[in-house]
């Protein structure tokens, strides 16, 4: 048995992956704690894991936790602006009382391995403090840099060719020592307080290097020649079945020879002008039944007056029971959506602009499983046209499929932990093309 400690900044799209590895982790006997925040307790604790809460942290899980000024100041911000804030004050400045937090739980559970999500800095820091090896999980597309693709952020299509390869690395030095220099500044301001010495990896790129674990296939992802050997490809980590479930009083209508176009924005950026009214308006009086989730908000702040006849309007339905039933999604592109949708063959229209949602459109477009808006308020037009497209030429939905027979074949609670397993055992990376010790 080994001890594993995983820490993850408290927001759903990274907890949400955690929770089938932490449960396997407990299921093969071993001993698991998690921190992160209190609004989380319930499912960490489903998971059989025990929960440590964000003490000294920046426990954003609650957003009264967050100062008022800082909200204010990231609310006045958009694009580039905005993420780099939130790079700076929730992801680096935060990782502060996350070493303070994960130094005092090592004192108590002298864990064998760190285990945290991608944006979660505190186990590296921890782990050059004197910590045990620590693993990374991946919580959004791979954003580590190559030779092969651009940068991550920039949302651009890759190339190996001998130009895109200079093209390539023009960008990363773009991104790295202008765009992204403050964020990086930043960074080695932060860690001096630790005591640790400046880097020159940026904020995105695989800072573990003892094990990576990328929740997808590698169909989805750009090839890349120089992937570094830490990183394993484990497929999608999609949630358990939910424990009930109600069915809607307008369930069997999804059994009828109407295809289902079911639109959702996650539980983030709720905002319903943005995309779940635009598709009402664009699919209504078309031949199809279309299903819209709110991710939480009430219904009556997507309904307007009529509601199309052909819509069907919840605040949350899990997507277990509806996905088999759907034809093509529309998606503002969060990462574990998109992964779910391609786990049952859906094709998909993405249209999403904000955190890195363009760099997960741009995905779907690259393997050809859907279309890429490259906006985040498309028009109703736009929207009919795309749905109308992946309906009528099978090429989108003959895609989906290939990606999920591929899937299908990936079990990846059980690969991510035989590989958390071999670190713990023998501390050292690794890599692939070695076996696996069981």
């Amino acid at each position: 048995m080994a001890r594993f400690l995983i820490g993850t900044v408290p927001v759903v799209g990274h907890i949400g992956p955690a929770a089938p590895i932490a449960r396997k982790l407990v299921e093969r006997g071993h001993a698991v704690w998690w921190y992160t925040g209190k609004a989380f307790q319930a499912t960490v604790e489903a998971t059989g894991a025990r929960f440590a809460p964000i003490v000294s942290g920046l426990d954003y899980s609650d957003l009264s936790n967050v100062p008022e000024a800082w909200l204010a100041q990231r609310n006045a911000l958009r694009g580039l602006d905005q993420l780099k804030f939130d790079l700076k004050h929730f992801f680096i400045e935060a990782a502060l009382g996350q070493v303070q937090d994960l130094q005092a739980l090592l004192q108590d559970f002298p864990a064998d391995v760190l285990l945290a999500d991608n944006c979660f800095r505190g186990a590296a820091w921890v782990h050059e403090l004197g910590g045990p090896p620590w693993a990374e999980f991946g919580t959004t597309v791979l954003p580590a840099r190559s030779r092969d693709t651009a940068p991550f952020g920039l949302s651009v299509q890759p190339s190996a060719s001998p130009l895109g390869r200079l093209r390539n690395r023009g960008l990363h030095w773009l991104l790295q020592s202008v765009l992204f220099r403050d964020v990086q500044t930043y960074m080695n301001a932060v860690r001096a307080r630790l005591g640790l010495p400046p880097v020159a990896q940026g904020f995105f790129d695989v800072t573990s290097a003892y094990l990576y674990l990328q929740g997808t296939i590698p169909a989805f992802e750009y090839p890349r020649s120089d992937l570094p050997a830490q990183v394993h490809f484990i497929g999608p980590l999609l949630p358990n079945p939910p424990a009930h479930f109600t069915a809607p009083t307008w369930w069997e209508q999804l059994r009828t020879h109407r295809p289902v176009v079911h639109v959702s924005q996650g539980t983030v950026a709720t905002e319903p002008a943005d995309l779940l009214v635009p598709t009402l308006r664009a699919l209504e009086g078309e031949n199809v039944l279309v299903v819209a989730t709110t991710g939480g908000r009430p219904v009556e702040d997507v309904a307007f007056v009529p509601l199309p006849q052909n819509a069907r309007v919840e605040r949350f339905i899990a997507h277990y029971h509806l996905l088999p039933h759907v034809d093509v999604m529309v998606t503002n592109g969060g990462y574990n959506g998109v992964q779910m949708a391609l786990a049952h063959g859906i094709p998909l229209v993405v249209a999403g602009k904000s955190e890195d949602k363009p760099e997960v459109a741009a995905r779907v477009a690259w393997a050809g499983v859907g279309i890429d808006l490259k906006t985040k308020t498309p028009k109703p037009e736009q929207i009919r046209t795309a749905v109308k497209k992946l309906l009528s030429e099978p090429v989108y939905k003959d895609k989906a499929q290939l990606l999920q027979a591929e899937m299908a074949r990936f079990d990846a609670p059980i690969q991510a932990v035989e590989l958390l397993e071999q670190l713990a055992q023998s501390r050292q990376p690794v890599l692939r093309g070695k076996p696996v010790s069981r």
